[in-house]
């Protein structure tokens, strides 16, 4: 190989001149500004992702108090005379609360414990403790001469004091719990009475209203919740993508599709509370449907949602290539075969990606509900039936969040994050799905 030195009238660099193998002073500005770029990126996704850890331990330290509740575990045995003696007094939730209060002593002698306290300080402790124990016998009268173990719920106060929110110091002696109280409660925990545990009414349960923070659970919301979801996915997905397909591969391009176009987008970005006022102007005041019924949050939702899933699948329809079309008319395939046949498989995965984050934007949303009366019902139970889900009031999660969050006490703002991480698993679990289905019918070309 012949050198470069060797070439006639090759001119090797001499004294100060530049050359391709040394960095001048404009290129090493160039590159320390690459760097610092680079530097600040990686220091904005780092701050980005504190901010994010931050926010994570503040829900899960906020809201996991939630998932627990102090109960006080007693073994009670009724009697047919006892039952019928309560049941013959006059005021029988109070004859059933002094029937509590004796088997509560037994059980504490048999400790080998002697407290000292009166009826008032255990409805202080524990509530209205009589009425459970009533409805439970009256409901299956075959457990009395029987012994049962019945966990029931403290009250939000004492739930408090074993978590932190109350303290000795800062109690001050109230109709609701008095200090002396506090040392009834450290000796039930003592003798294994009183004691934490797993809070399954506050998944399952519903709300319990503003007086009992305790028994409050968003299980009756989660109902709500999904057939809100399924209301949505019925009518958004199919129109939503059938309106893609013909704006994207029928539809002539002219001023009216172009309108239509740009209103689409327009309504992408319309806050969410402008489609409360449209659902309750048209759907309840005008068509006359049922006030905080699943049904309406899902109509709401839906003119919500189509937006989002027309401009994805519009996006997913755009990213096949058009050799695949004219492939497919090459052979013969007329316009819609090769649109259903060809286009359409190829833009299915991101087809759902964009329904399921459209349907997970929807799960989240609470202004639209605001307007039709979802915050303020209070489900009390279940729908009674599969059809009464869709027509029967009810609530949903982010709703009965705002509702809690909205109270007074305190246990009520614990459970509101608490709905805040159970909502949050649910978005995070239609995510998942949606990557997976991405993963799994994505074809490459």
């Amino acid at each position: 190989m012949t050198d470069a030195t060797s070439i006639p009238g090759s001119q090797v660099p001499q004294g100060g001149k530049s050359s391709l193998l040394t960095l001048d002073a404009r290129t090493k500005r160039r590159n320390a500004s690459e760097t610092r770029f680079k530097t600040y990126g990686i220091a904005a996704i780092g701050i980005a992702l504190v901010f994010l850890l931050i926010l994570l331990v503040s829900i899960l330290r906020s809201g996991l108090p939630a998932f627990t509740n102090t109960v006080a575990e007693v073994e009670i045995t009724v009697t047919q005379a006892e039952f019928d003696d309560a049941e013959g007094q006059l005021f029988k939730t109070k004859a059933y609360e002094q029937l509590f209060i004796g088997k509560l002593e037994e059980q504490l002698s048999a400790s080998g414990m002697t407290v000292d306290f009166d009826a008032a300080s255990i409805e202080r402790i524990m509530g209205k403790v009589g009425s459970t124990i009533r409805e439970y016998y009256r409901a299956d009268p075959s457990q009395l001469g029987q012994p049962v173990t019945f966990l029931l719920s403290t009250a939000s106060r004492v739930d408090g004091y074993y978590k932190g929110r109350v303290t000795r110091e800062a109690l001050q002696d109230s109709r609701f719990l008095q200090l002396s109280d506090l040392d009834l409660v450290d000796a039930l925990a003592e003798a294994g009475v009183i004691r934490q545990a797993f809070d399954w009414n506050f998944i399952t349960g519903a709300d319990s209203g503003v007086d009992n923070p305790g028994g409050a659970g968003i299980g009756a919301s989660v109902i709500g919740s999904f057939f809100m979801m399924l209301v949505v996915l019925v009518l958004a997905l199919p129109i939503g993508v059938a309106a893609s397909i013909y704006l994207e591969e029928f539809a002539p391009q002219n001023k009216f599709t172009d309108l239509i176009e740009v209103n689409i987008s327009n309504l992408a970005a319309v806050p969410s509370i402008v489609f409360g006022i449209l659902g309750l102007a048209v759907f309840i005041q005008f068509m006359h449907l049922p006030q905080s019924a699943p049904l309406v949050g899902g109509l709401v939702l839906t003119l919500m949602t189509l937006p989002t899933i027309i401009i994805s699948t519009r996006a997913s329809l755009k990213a096949v290539p058009p050799s695949i079309r004219d492939a497919a008319l090459g052979v013969g395939a007329s316009k819609m075969q090769a649109v259903f046949h060809h286009v359409l498989p190829l833009a299915m995965p991101g087809i759902l990606t964009g329904t399921i984050i459209g349907l997970a934007q929807a799960l989240g949303e609470t202004a639209p509900l605001l307007l039709i009366g979802m915050v303020g019902f209070v489900a009390r139970g279940y729908p009674d039936g599969f059809a009464a889900g869709f027509v029967e009031p009810n609530s949903a999660m982010p709703a009965q969040i705002y509702t809690w969050a909205a109270r007074a006490d305190v246990s009520f703002y614990e459970k509101a994050w608490g709905g805040i991480i159970i909502l949050l698993v649910f978005l995070m679990t239609m995510n998942i799905i949606a990557i997976i289905l991405r993963r799994r019918f994505e074809r490459r070309w």
